[in-house]
């Protein structure tokens, strides 16, 4: 059940947040004038609502509302505007990253984007449009967190690059969710090794016994991740107490290991950590495209722009299509992706002096309809580009909840990949707004809930 954190919770919240940053200094939010743009010329989440001046992007109306039953593709009579292949990418660089470049010279033969007419999809319940406008007068940045916003979206009007990264971070996703899925690390000639996953996670104020102000003041939300497959590494668990400023309180962490049975601390899974079963593919933060805290990094905000980015992703998810059709040499099967033209928030997030990270840099491009990073490139300590990840966003009609059918992370420099979160053969795929309780969310929790 959807619970609404009462005023006192709130303030306890706000209260939590500034007494732990003792040497912080918040940023104004946004003026009341400014705030009632939001869902004027702005939609309610603080996206432009007209289209741009020759009609390719077309006015936001509301999103994609209508149910769409699981597999069916609303837009399946569609053929591409263009097809962009390594014979005329150079016509199409302006629309198209760094990374997106770099992919069609590391496989020129193979890689193509077909471009589809532009659908603004993205959709969110009312409470969370209610939450959006409110919290961008009210929502401040602290030193490393947050303070008096609610839920979601803290920053509709964001005035730098951090507040887009946190709009990001807090992004409404069903409020708790269960994720069956595969992770697939691909090598040069297309083979793989499928893990299955099992995931969910919940944010405190939709936790079936009630939001607790001792526990959950400065948490974002409670995360459990299993996995089912391989054999070798069946009811291997992840547990994670996702807080907002992980400065003043680090994320916390513990692995189940099957085959030990015993319940460890993990404070790795942070950062630069290396990702779940991953083979070196990703690093801890690199899951959802970015997640965690965002104080390793000075964030600087460029500005808007038109881009391709993969959207409307319903195909890819199809339970039509099999692991096998989708996985390829180098890059997914392309006739299964679907790209359009969005405007993006472009965000440089640059390694602070004296911190430490494998990515020396990150570029991300936020699709400005939903918060959600669309697109990441990612630079190593000698400036050179690295990995190249791609989410193909998909609206979720269950639960109005725009999110992703799958994450593609390239390695450029193995000529490997990662593909994280494909649910095509997998039954009861992801279910929105399950109960679960503060106990469920525990170490204990943990060796209770083992399959071995």
């Amino acid at each position: 059940m959807n619970k609404i954190l009462s005023t006192k919770q709130a303030l306890h919240v706000a209260i939590f947040t500034a007494t732990t940053l003792l040497s912080g200094q918040s940023l104004a939010a946004v003026s009341a004038a400014e705030a009632a743009e939001l869902g004027a010329s702005l939609t309610p989440v603080g996206a432009v609502k007209a289209g741009n001046a020759d009609g390719s992007i077309p006015a936001w109306t509301g999103g994609l509302t209508q149910p769409v039953a699981h597999g069916d593709d609303p837009f399946a009579s569609e053929q591409p505007l263009l097809t962009i292949t390594a014979a005329n990418v150079d016509q199409h660089a302006s629309l198209l990253t760094p990374g997106q470049l770099a992919l069609f010279k590391a496989y020129p033969d193979t890689y193509q984007i077909p471009v589809y007419p532009t659908h603004r999809t993205g959709a969110y319940p009312q409470s969370i449009y209610d939450k959006a406008i409110k919290n961008a007068t009210t929502a401040e940045l602290t030193t490393n967190g947050l303070m008096g916003y609610e839920e979601a979206i803290p920053f509709a009007i964001p005035q730098n690059g951090l507040e887009v990264v946190w709009n990001h971070i807090t992004r409404y996703r069903g409020g708790s969710a269960k994720r069956k899925l595969m992770q697939a690390p691909v090598q040069r000639n297309g083979s793989y090794t499928a893990v299955k996953l099992v995931d969910e996670f919940i944010f405190p104020n939709y936790l079936a016994d009630g939001y607790d102000a001792a526990k959950d003041a400065n948490m974002l939300f409670y995360f459990k991740q299993e996995i089912t497959e391989p054999a070798r590494l069946v009811g291997t668990t992840l547990l994670v107490h996702e807080t907002v400023d992980q400065v003043a309180q680090p994320r916390l962490a513990w692995i189940y290991n099957s085959g030990q049975r015993r319940v460890r601390r993990a404070p790795q899974v942070a950062y630069d950590g290396p990702g779940t079963a991953a083979d070196g593919l990703r690093t801890s933060d690199n899951f959802d495209m970015f997640n965690g805290s965002p104080d390793k990094y000075n964030w600087k905000l460029t500005g808007k722009q038109e881009m391709y980015i993969p959207y409307n992703a319903f195909e890819l998810g199809s339970p039509r299509n099999k692991y096998d059709d989708i996985i390829r040499a180098g890059h997914i099967n392309p006739a299964l992706t679907r790209y359009e033209k969005h405007r993006v928030w472009v965000v440089e997030g640059t390694l602070k002096e004296g911190e430490r990270h494998i990515y020396a840099k990150r570029t991300l491009y936020v699709d400005e309809d939903t918060w959600q990073i669309a697109v990441a490139d990612h630079y190593d300590g000698r400036g050179q580009l690295w990995r190249v990840g791609e989410a193909h966003a998909t609206q979720y009609t269950e639960a109005t909840v725009p999110w992703y059918s799958a994450e593609i992370l390239h390695d450029l420099q193995s000529g490997r990949y990662l593909a994280l979160g494909l649910t095509n053969e997998e039954k009861d795929a992801v279910i929105f707004g399950f109960d679960g309780r503060h106990k469920d969310y525990t170490p204990a929790a943990l060796r209770r809930g083992s399959k071995r």
